[in-house]
């Protein structure tokens, strides 16, 4: 049986590609970097939206959100224009750290592993001492 999804959770999907169009397209602002939208949440009575967003230069995270906050009026205004909503959530901007997280991990194992290589410890293949 197919999963219905609710209202909220198509808002949040239309929002999500709209919103990944116009700002590649429309934002002009340097501080915004190179990033890409990861997640949107849209609150039950569809006032609010986050926005969570994965910023591929760690150092520029702080600016490109506080760049996105700042024209989180005027992508509003151009959201109300290219979808039927009656009323466009508020948008709040937020940095997704996964992706850092992610390649962190992935680097703290590799190090693990590593290290495992080069000195294998007092065990022997059966693991006895």
């Amino acid at each position: 049986m197919p999963r219905e999804f609710n209202r909220s959770e198509r808002v949040a999907g239309t929002l999500r590609r709209e919103l990944a169009q116009l700002i590649q397209l429309e934002v002009k602002d340097p501080e915004v970097g190179f990033i890409g939208l990861s997640d949107v949440e849209v609150s039950r009575d569809l006032a609010h939206a986050k926005v969570f967003i994965t910023v591929f230069e760690p150092e520029k995270a702080v600016s490109s959100v506080k760049a996105l906050n700042r024209a989180a009026g005027y992508l509003r205004s151009r959201l109300g224009q290219k979808m039927r909503i009656r009323s466009v959530p508020e948008l709040h901007f937020e940095h997704d750290a996964s992706v850092e997280t992610g390649q962190r991990m992935d680097s703290l194992i590799d190090a693990a592993v590593e290290s495992d290589r080069n000195d294998p410890g007092d065990l022997d293949l059966d693991g006895k001492e």
